[in-house]
């Protein structure tokens, strides 16, 4: 019967080979001045750099389009402040004309009053 302490030796082995081979593994990797790890690195800028350029070309999109959309409401708020400096000038109008019609009914209503009252001096 194998027990516990007849495998341990089995087993302590096959996990000295297995960190052996892991360290070949990593020992086996080429270095930064490999120029197959220089040209992955060369590609890995590229594209970094290829990416920065898009980004600043969406940027560059997004505040153009801000830019004409803070025109447009900008006309639109000079188009509406005409608006009401239009209508600001006709409603004053319209009061100018309305004060003009009643001092114009004021004056014939004191012409009829002091018509009226000449009558009534000329009867007595």
């Amino acid at each position: 019967m194998a027990g516990f302490k007849d495998n341990f030796g089995d087993r302590a082995q096959a996990s000295a080979r297995a960190k052996q081979a892991v360290l070949q593994r990593f020992q086996a990797r080429p270095g930064p001045d490999d120029p197959v790890m220089q040209e992955k690195e060369a590609a890995r800028q590229a594209v970094l750099a290829a990416r920065e350029v898009r980004t600043a070309k969406r940027q560059a999109l997004r505040d153009a389009e801000a830019a004409r959309e803070a025109e447009a409401v900008a006309a639109r708020l000079l188009e509406q402040k005409a608006r009401e400096a239009e209508a600001a000038k006709a409603a004053a109008e319209e009061a100018a004309r309305k004060r003009a019609a009643e001092a114009e009914q004021k004056r014939a209503r004191d012409e009829r009053y002091a018509a009226r009252k000449q009558r009534q001096a000329k009867r007595r």
